[in-house]
């Protein structure tokens, strides 16, 4: 394994049954900085994630984190990495501070060594104020701020977080960001997987798509953006009812690859030939459909999800969801 890199697949196996969640995955994560793992639920990710983390044996291809094997070494793969999942993982009967004191003492440290960090953490995190409370009466963005708080009281040299601001407000969201960015700033390598592509946007220096079971793009966010070589029209209607006709007019004038916003009034169209985009805002116009603006740009993250697999991120996630076993294996 080449230095400078935290991760490395080669032709990834995992299977359920007759179902293959993981399907030759090749990944090279470098060191250092965020590396987004995109992808709806039921993707794989998780999976990917659990395998990594030593948590279940591949059916087949090579896992290493930072050289070592993850099915014949795993006990080093452990002492390198932290992992912090969808769902609490701390006791909620518990406070805040009796959990990052328990965890300190587990992991050896004594007495003193276990309040100073316990203290250092929940003042880095903002819970200092709540340190005294049960965690059942925190709010999910303090929770998800306590879980990983508890991922790093050793602070590991590979973090995974696996859709961590799942369900959380866009303030929360924001909180767990800048933790994040802290985390990396100070050394820490980060393997975020979400199903937010704006999260991703946000956060990770190299992203790789993930769609049933398989790699099908890796780049930067500029590269995925600039690999669908078109631009994008954004309409913010007035009205969301006028969104049909909106949707009819834009596709012909831009052709197929037009599509709803997860807005109600939002519709946005990929456009090859700039020219186009004044003809289609006064067709729009003489049909009387008044917009409350519009944008045009490079296409989103959403936009590329689109382009590479034929359904946006949002469809694919409530069609992950109508399958048990596909869920059963996210």
């Amino acid at each position: 394994m080449e230095t400078g890199i935290a991760i490395e697949t080669n032709e990834l196996v995992k299977t359920f049954g007759e179902k293959r969640a993981v399907d030759g995955i090749d990944l090279r994560v470098p060191q250092g900085g965020v590396y987004g793992f995109l992808g709806p639920n039921g993707a794989g990710k998780t999976t990917t994630i659990q395998i990594l983390a030593t948590l279940l044996r591949p059916d087949g291809g090579i896992a290493k984190v930072f050289g070592h094997d993850v099915a014949r070494d795993p006990e080093a793969v452990r002492s390198l990495v932290s992992l912090t999942g969808q769902y609490s993982s701390v006791d909620e009967d518990l406070t805040g501070r009796e959990n990052l004191l328990l965890l300190g003492r587990v992991l050896g440290f004594s007495r003193e060594q276990a309040r100073n960090r316990c203290d250092d953490l929940l003042e880095a995190f903002g819970l200092t104020d709540a340190a005294t409370k049960q965690v059942k009466r925190y709010s999910g963005g303090m929770r998800r701020r306590l879980d990983i708080a508890a991922s790093i009281v050793v602070t590991p040299q590979l973090l995974f977080l696996d859709e961590p601001t799942t369900g959380l407000d866009p303030r929360s969201r924001n909180q767990v960001w800048d933790i994040v960015r802290a985390l990396t700033a100070r050394g820490t390598t980060v393997l975020l997987t979400t199903q937010y592509l704006d999260e991703a946007d946000q956060l990770a220096d190299r992203i790789a798509v993930i769609d049933t079971g398989r790699i099908i793009a890796e780049g930067t966010s500029s590269q995925l953006k600039a690999s669908v070589g078109s631009g994008a029209l954004h309409v913010h209607l007035n009205d969301a009812a006028d969104r049909p006709r909106a949707i009819d007019i834009l596709s012909r004038a831009f052709g197929d690859e037009v599509f709803p916003g997860s807005d109600p009034a939002d519709v946005t169209g990929r456009v090859d030939d700039r020219s186009k985009v004044p003809a289609a805002l006064a067709t729009l116009a003489a049909d009387g459909i008044a917009l409350a603006g519009f944008s045009y740009g490079q296409p989103t993250l959403d936009e590329v999800f689109l382009a590479l697999t034929g359904h946006t991120a949002d469809d694919a996630e409530a069609a992950a969801q109508t399958n048990d076993t596909e869920g059963a294996v996210a």
